[in-house]
């Protein structure tokens, strides 16, 4: 295939082109959902002349949409580190959800399309995988709080589920609602997950 026999190092205007694929993948699920955002369309919206570009680049769509859900995380991961000071568990846990609320706010389209990516393909080993790591970091900053007495006791792996969770149920409001108050909806996220977690 085109992208197996591609070079291991890329040149500066294929890695922009790859950026640029990606952009538009994002964009395309965002606004449309994932069973939609076919090559042509994300190749329409990409501004590129024909889908062969993006083939060239990527194996098939769950190459592509592998690399998306890379990009979103780790997008997603430097603007937290860039607004999360070292602190506490607990005020790292606060920082996290901040963050994220302030992510969907000014990059609302990456965290719908990765939470639309999720529900289309949750057997996805390679999705999985992205998924599992975000949980387990999470579990890890809670198994902390416990360790310095902050928490109180509770399966790690599952509060960190249930974090998420809530976290994607503010998404997909966001997703359904662009208007809604997401400032709102992140002061009662804070205290629901502080009432969940402290002692």
């Amino acid at each position: 295939m085109a992208g197996q026999q591609r070079r291991a190092v890329l040149t500066i205007t294929e890695q922009a082109r790859r950026a640029q694929i990606v952009r538009a993948a994002i964009d395309t699920i965002a606004e449309t959902d994932y069973a939609r955002a076919s090559f042509a369309a994300i190749a329409r919206r990409a501004g590129l002349s024909s889908t062969g570009m993006i083939s060239y680049h990527f194996q098939g769509k769950q190459d592509l949409i592998t690399e998306v859900m890379r990009t979103v995380l780790a997008d997603f991961a430097a603007f937290v580190v860039a607004r999360t000071a070292p602190g506490t568990a607990a005020e790292e846990l606060a920082g996290f959800l901040l963050a994220n609320s302030e992510f969907l706010r000014e990059h609302r389209h990456h965290l719908v399309a990765m939470l639309r990516i999720q529900a289309a393909a949750p057997d996805s080993a390679d999705l999985a995988g992205l998924a599992a790591a975000d949980r387990a970091q999470l579990a890890e900053l809670l198994a902390r709080g416990q360790r310095d007495g902050e928490f109180r006791e509770f399966d790690t792996d599952l509060m960190a589920g249930f974090v998420l969770s809530l976290r994607n149920g503010v998404i997909t409001r966001v997703a359904a609602e662009p208007d809604f108050d997401l400032a709102a909806c992140t002061r009662e996220l804070l205290a629901t997950v502080r009432a969940a977690t402290e002692r």
